[in-house]
C-alpha cells in the first residue's frame, strides 16, 4: 500500500475541504466524518483523507500502488490548488 501526505497552511482549512469533497462528490464517493474531514473514494485508485486543522489542512492519499497514489495526488491537489488560487495555496506531497 503506498500513501503520502500534504499539510497547506490555510486559515480557512474546514471551508476548503468541505469545497474540495462537495466539488468531488460529484464523481466520487465522498463521506463525511464525525471529526469534520472527509473521505474520498477513488474507484479503482485509492482514497483521500481531508482533515481541517486550526492553521492547515491535512491531506492523505492512499492507493495500491505508485501509479494510483499519484493519481489521487493529481486529483486532490490540482482541486484544492485552484480553489485556492487566490490564497495561494500549495500543495506539495511528502
Amino acid at each position: 500500500m503506498a500513501s503520502s501526505i500534504a499539510y497547506v497552511a490555510t486559515d480557512a482549512a474546514p471551508r476548503y475541504a468541505k469545497q474540495l469533497a462537495s466539488h468531488l462528490g460529484r464523481k466520487i464517493q465522498a463521506e463525511e466524518l464525525p471529526d469534520g474531514g472527509y473521505r474520498l473514494t477513488f474507484p479503482g485508485r485509492g482514497e483521500g483523507l481531508l482533515t481541517p486543522e486550526a492553521d492547515r489542512l491535512v491531506m492523505r492519499a492512499t492507493a495500491e500502488d505508485e501509479e494510483s497514489l499519484g493519481a489521487v495526488q493529481d486529483v486532490l491537489g490540482r482541486h484544492l490548488e485552484r480553489f485556492g488560487q487566490r490564497n495561494e495555496l500549495t500543495v506539495t506531497w511528502e
